[in-house]
């Protein structure tokens, strides 16, 4: 009954074409009716925006990114960093748990072969596999959920470590979304805070691997990130 509900669910995002509330160009068409909202009903908003993020990472559905640009150019940069980190991080726990428990046989035979490798990883470097993971957003968020579930990893453990790893990647993307919010013009585009802010999306993941990289050799090991 619950898969049953699971596969409506995200059967129903993409047969409703769900996804064009969701980008982009929805987001600054609607962000002054938004803005609006939030300041009439705070404390209303900012929950039901903390749970939809929560269900939607849950769900594995492809929305996170503008999520959290989204939480930057409605709420500004401290209070989107911390719903977004605790939203993002409890709808990954969902997910891990969803997983481990209730899609167990299909995880197994859809990802076996990166399951064997990830297994490899754990038993290499423990909660820091996961860390390396989360800290370099170049992985499908619900691939890492679907296969981590299969680990020996507690859930405790891969709550804690998964938030600690999004958090920087969060907030880089809440800045952004901050400076988005800002954008009034074209001619906003040429704002150093802009161009800042989106050269921090591309260097990110470069950033972190050398980073990680470097990490790795002082501690003398030198398994594959």
């Amino acid at each position: 009954m619950l898969i049953g509900s699971i596969l409506a669910l995200v059967a129903a995002y993409f047969v409703f074409d769900l996804g064009q509330y969701f980008s982009l160009e929805h987001l600054k068409a609607s962000r002054g009716r938004l803005l609006e909202s939030h300041a009439q009903h705070r404390f209303a908003f900012i929950a039901g925006y903390f749970l939809l993020y929560v269900a939607m990472t849950a769900l594995a559905l492809p929305v996170a990114g503008i999520l959290t640009l989204a939480g930057g150019a409605l709420f500004g940069f401290w209070t989107g960093a911390i719903v977004v980190s605790f939203a993002s991080s409890m709808g990954a726990a969902i997910a891990f748990v969803v997983a481990r428990f209730l899609l167990r046989d299909w995880v197994q035979n859809r990802f076996g072969e990166r399951l064997r490798k990830v297994n490899q990883g754990i038993e290499r470097d423990g909660a820091f596999y996961l860390f390396t993971i989360r800290l370099i957003p170049v992985f499908p968020f619900f691939v890492v959920n679907t296969v981590m579930a299969l680990t020996p990893l507690r859930l405790r453990t891969y709550y804690w470590v998964s938030q600690v790893g999004m958090l920087p990647a969060t907030l880089v993307f809440v800045n952004a979304g901050r400076e988005l919010g800002r954008l009034e013009s074209l001619s906003g585009i040429l704002s150093p805070g802009f161009l800042f802010s989106f050269a921090l999306l591309g260097l990110f993941p470069l950033t972190m691997r050398k980073g990680l990289e470097w990490f790795r050799k002082k501690r003398g090991t030198h398994g594959d990130v």
